[in-house]
């Protein structure tokens, strides 16, 4: 993930906070305790110890109660702030997941994150550097276009009919549809309408009782749907239409099917290069097999929080991971600092950056987080992973699936568990379906009918937590400066520093190891203390191959240190908190003002740009700045305000 899924939280400073530490959890700060040995801030930068005090990966499915199940998710989400503040006691805080460390020495500030989704605007990188605008809706001239007719000569009764039938819903062979103004051109364009906004379906002209219909029919069975037609596609033209795609409080996925739907296609035949989430406005390229761009900017006239628009051919998808990064706009409200405490705050992320933490939301957001159930994988302990998955928790959960967990654990019966789950694309409903189809005694194949990203996500997650522990392990023991034994990257490959060598390189050359079979480990004693909490972990940090090929982690490397790029900001003042305070690409094309804004206002915000690589998390950087904790849990705690 690329960008930052989170809701509105007010960023104040914590107060101590002390956390009951599960059994697991004690062991393993026993053992990373062993050698502290206090901190060394190199480079004259000071090291700051956090005071003591999630990615949400939908499944995406074709259910047929799809609609419902997603207003079952969105009716129950919305719960009142207090209820849900109460809820979240039992999340996570930072330091569960290892983030427990800063860089800089200013002392911190609060503001508002996201009290409004348009405070949080992220652009697109592309892999060429260009930042993705939406700014242009017109359609590129081809003459083998449709008309402008064809969008609009069918009924909306026709569409119904032909969508059923395209998808095999009904037990009709054909439609019939009846040509009330009969000439030859109004049945060119019904032939050119059943054909484009229906692939998959063939149409000819019979006359029925001294009256013209136009049938429509499958000409080459079901295979007709997943595969666009291809004769019908200029040769001349590129087979994928690149489109930048703007989306308001959308994740990608589901804005993806939303244009599946609506085009009647599958969503396979989308391509991107990252996900973006939900809680923001989102620009980013898109490419789709075989539509034409008159068919997407068709969209642009019913769909809500969307628009298409930039539209090119070429003869290529886009592929994930492609990008060079994220440009962030983002507004923190009704800020505290003072002038010079952000100016210090915002000159240390432009020059010295942030942590490189995996942020809160690679964890989770329940009391059972992601990365307790990857290291039961990885333990290939299928019956734990089993029950982290069904088993009743404390905390922030739809009302269906506390009736389906405690159902689990009174009877362990998965067809009445899943009675009680109305909505079954989730993971819990995923994994009950595959108990009931291959029994109790083959969780792995159960497991297995969960979406193998969904699988690979818990893996991940504890990669990132051993990464996130070790990396606060490290600036403890040396501070800001490289040293000895660390490791760089030359090329791919990653080496270890040398004592002559040293002078060469800074903090922000040293990379740190996601645990796995290909990789290497430092040769200070941050490469023992990787050992030592895989020992804790009852696993094996030399044998990281798993039976099953799929859970095997070979490892990476991260950068321990990001510094942004492009970073500027601007303090504002402002009276109304509902008013935007910089204009969106959709403003700008509408010829929307920004609002004149008060000289001396009630409230300041802080505006921020900046820009950061994949795979890195917008939020560790703001809490940088702000210098405090990021969790849900812990903002829900501070009399946390939530704005929907």
């Amino acid at each position: 993930m690329e960008t930052v899924e989170m809701n509105s939280v007010s960023l104040k400073r914590p107060r101590s906070e002390d956390d009951v530490a599960n059994t697991d959890e004690i062991k393993r700060q026993k053992i990373l305790e062993k050698s502290k040995t206090g901190n060394d801030s190199g480079q004259g930068i000071e090291t700051v110890t956090e005071q003591p005090e999630d990615t949400k990966n939908e499944i995406i499915s074709n259910e047929e109660n799809e609609e419902q199940e997603e207003e079952l998710e969105d009716s129950d989400e919305d719960g009142d702030p207090e209820s849900f503040a109460d809820m979240m006691k039992h999340g996570l805080t930072e330091s569960d997941v290892g983030i427990t460390k800063f860089v800089s020495s200013h002392k911190g500030f609060s503001g508002i994150l996201k009290e409004r989704y348009s405070d949080f605007v992220v652009h697109e990188i592309g892999k060429d550097g260009r930042v993705s605008h939406l700014d242009d809706f017109s359609v590129p001239v081809d003459d083998e276009d449709p008309s402008e007719e064809t969008f609009t000569v069918l009924s909306d009764e026709d569409k119904q009919r032909l969508e059923e039938l395209q998808l095999f819903k009904n037990k009709e062979a054909s439609v019939a549809i009846e040509v009330i103004e009969d000439t030859k051109e109004k049945r060119t364009v019904i032939h050119q309408a059943v054909k484009s906004l229906f692939p998959g379906l063939e149409t000819k002209t019979e006359d029925r009782d001294g009256k013209k219909y136009i049938i429509a029919y499958h000409a080459a069975g079901k295979k007709a749907l997943a595969n666009p037609r291809k004769h019908s596609w200029p040769k001349s033209r590129g087979s994928y239409c690149h489109f930048v795609l703007y989306k308001e409080n959308k994740d990608t996925m589901d804005a993806i099917n939303v244009l599946s739907k609506f085009l009647r296609v599958k969503p396979n035949i989308f391509s991107y290069m990252g996900t973006k989430d939900k809680r923001a406005i989102t620009v980013q390229e898109i490419a789709v097999l075989r539509i034409t761009a008159q068919r997407l900017a068709h969209l642009n006239k019913c769909l809500m929080n969307f628009k298409l628009g930039n539209f090119s051919y070429k003869n290529h998808p886009l592929k994930l991971g492609e990008l060079q990064g994220n440009h962030f706009t983002v507004v923190l409200r009704n800020i505290t600092g003072t002038d010079d405490q952000i100016e210090q705050a915002m000159h240390s992320l432009r020059e010295i950056g942030f942590i490189n933490y995996y942020g809160m939301q690679r964890f989770g957001t329940t009391a059972v987080p992601t990365y307790q159930i990857g290291r039961a994988i990885l333990q290939n302990n299928w019956n734990e992973v089993m029950d982290l998955i069904l088993k009743p928790r404390p905390g922030a959960e739809k009302g269906y699936l506390v009736k389906c967990r405690e159902e689990w654990a009174k009877t362990k019966d998965p067809a009445a568990a899943l009675k009680k789950l109305p909505v079954k694309r989730c993971v819990e409903g995923q994994l009950l379906r595959g108990l009931l189809k291959y029994g109790m005694k083959n969780i792995i194949s159960a497991f297995g009918i969960i979406p193998r990203n969904n699988r690979l996500m818990y893996i991940h997650s504890y990669q990132s937590y051993v990464w996130n522990n070790m990396v606060s392990k490290r600036i403890e023991e040396y501070g800001l400066r490289a040293v000895p034994g660390d490791l760089i990257l030359k090329g791919a490959t990653a080496v270890h520093i040398e004592e002559g060598d040293v002078d060469n390189y800074t903090i922000h050359d040293v990379v740190m190891p996601l645990p796995g079979f290909d990789i290497i480990y430092p040769k200070h004693k941050i490469g023992e203390a990787y050992k030592e909490m895989l020992i804790a972990d009852n696993l094996d940090i030399n044998n990281m191959r798993h039976k099953i090929r799929d859970y095997s982690l070979s490892g990476a490397y991260r950068k321990i240190i990001i510094r942004p790029q492009n970073v500027s900001w601007e303090v504002v003042a402002y009276d109304d908190p509902k008013i935007p305070l910089f204009t969106t690409d959709l403003d700008k094309l509408e010829g929307k003002p920004l609002p004149v804004l008060p000289a001396d206002g009630k409230f300041r915000a802080l505006k921020m740009e900046f820009s950061l690589p994949p795979s890195t998390y917008a939020t560790m950087a703001i809490r940088e700045v702000l210098k405090m904790d990021t969790s849900i849990k812990n903002q829900t705690q501070l009399n946390t305000t939530w704005l929907r």
